[in-house]
């Protein structure tokens, strides 16, 4: 699995929001996904959040931020850099997001008026981008 947050604003732009993000890398799926600060709580979340089969099977491969570090089972999490690619699906599912929901666009006019519709907004664009994956 690969795992990765993105930020983006809502109501205005002192209210950044990250987007926690897991990612099958096998399948290119996204498994699970969350909203909130970018703290240590909200990585305990994500892992709570995903299915059991991942929690005990799946390897984790992260950057290096510490909230991932100490939070994550050391046995299923891997600190990897951009540069091994071991990120590189999920990077990319960042990236396309941001070019295709003009929301999670960095430095952008339009954002979100309320978490709630920002959220459903993620998952929308989450439910097509696994609906559109081959069989």
């Amino acid at each position: 699995m690969q795992c990765d947050e993105l930020w983006s604003f809502v109501d205005h732009k002192g209210n950044k929001q990250w987007g926690w993000l897991a990612l099958d890398a096998d399948t290119r799926e996204i498994i699970e996904a969350h909203v909130g600060r970018r703290d240590r709580e909200r990585a305990q979340r994500l892992w709570r959040s995903l299915p059991p089969v991942y929690r005990q099977c799946a390897v984790l491969c992260t950057d290096e931020w510490e909230a991932y570090q100490s939070m994550l089972p050391q046995k299923r999490h891997r600190v990897v850099t951009k540069a091994s690619g071991k990120t590189s699906y999920i990077e990319r599912f960042n990236c396309t997001l941001r070019q295709r929901v003009s929301r999670f666009v960095r430095r952008s006019l339009a954002f979100s008026k309320s978490l709630r519709n920002h959220i459903g907004l993620l998952w929308n664009f989450i439910h097509h981008c696994n609906a559109s994956l081959p069989v």
